[in-house]
């Protein structure tokens, strides 16, 4: 007799609108201008999407250099580039479609905006992952200044701004930590200048919403997506926060913790904003194999986001 294993299946889950995009704008691409087409870094960040992709007929490069036929378009990944790579596939003649989440785009037009009205621009993000990177490349060198932590705000000192200041985010934070960090802002700096509608994007908050609600319940909350997927780790961090200690990163080398599985009774279920659903479904059949699963599925979002392609591709 199989021994019963209630999951919470956490909602909204997996792609959203700017990965969905993402993935389209490399199939409508390939499908236009025939294989191979060059993509500029992961489209997303998901190993399983990537090897999709490459059987179709993408080639994943991770500078323009390396691009050896010049007579083929390249994409450019959902996490944004700096000025510099446009103009650098401009200078080679290379034909190339944009597919950056619109999100993305709007926290690079803000800090345009924000420059050219005469602010020193302060960014929350990670470094070194691709999403700031390009909005730091956004601008010459120095006009943006990464914050990443609130320790980093402690050492912030009035007489280093000359200028008005104002911050912008990174689009697949913690909304809680980062809430601290600008609350912390705003008591060093209270007159900084704030973006009109929060940066941190609408996906990210209700897969962490949805998260928060259930690992309170769970013996072991799984997030499926990979390590290098920001908004991922986070989902992970997240459950840890909102009371599942044991809270683990599903990424495509890590097996399935049987023996962790064996003395639960309830686990929770999330996967990131770039994860394939047929992952997570993967995850519930092994489950399934040793043990009686019932299922919740809990909602606390609807999303119906839809962003519209390149003009290149329609």
């Amino acid at each position: 007799m199989k021994k019963e294993l209630k999951i919470y299946l956490a909602s909204p889950r997996g792609f959203c609108a700017g990965v969905k995009r993402a993935i389209e704008i490399v199939e409508k691409s390939i499908s236009k201008f025939g294989a191979p087409v060059y993509v500029r870094h992961e489209i997303v960040h998901n190993k399983q999407v990537v090897e999709e992709l490459k059987e179709k007929g993408a080639i994943f490069v991770n500078e323009i250099s390396e691009i050896v036929d010049v007579s083929r378009p390249v994409i450019f990944s959902a996490h944004g580039v700096p000025k510099s790579v446009p103009k650098e596939a401009k200078l080679k003649n290379l034909s190339f479609v944009d597919a950056t989440c619109p999100l993305v785009s709007k926290v690079h037009r803000e800090s345009e905006q924000l420059n050219k009205n005469g602010f020193e621009i302060l960014l929350i993000g990670h470094k070194n992952h691709p999403e700031v990177i390009g909005t730091m490349g956004q601008l010459p060198k120095g006009s943006i200044k990464l914050i990443e932590t609130k320790k980093d705000v402690d050492l912030l000192k009035e007489n280093d701004f000359k200028k008005p200041l104002a911050y912008i985010t990174q689009t697949t934070l913690s909304v809680d930590d980062t809430a601290e960090i600008i609350e912390a802002l705003k008591n060093k700096f209270p007159k900084i200048k704030g973006p009109i509608k929060e940066d941190i994007c609408y996906a990210t908050t209700n897969r962490q919403s949805a998260v928060k609600e259930i690992a309170s319940k769970c013996d072991i909350f799984f997030v499926v997506g990979s390590r290098n997927s920001s908004n991922s780790v986070r989902l992970v961090e997240v459950a840890k926060k909102a009371g599942c200690n044991n809270s683990q990163l599903m990424h495509s080398e890590k097996k399935i913790p049987f023996n962790e599985i064996e003395n639960s009774e309830t686990i929770g279920i999330s996967s990131g904003a770039s994860a394939p659903e047929k992952l997570v479904q993967n995850l519930l059949d092994n489950l399934r194999k040793d043990r009686k699963v019932s299922i919740e599925e809990v909602i606390v979002a609807e999303e119906k986001v839809v962003f519209k392609l390149p003009k290149e591709l329609n």
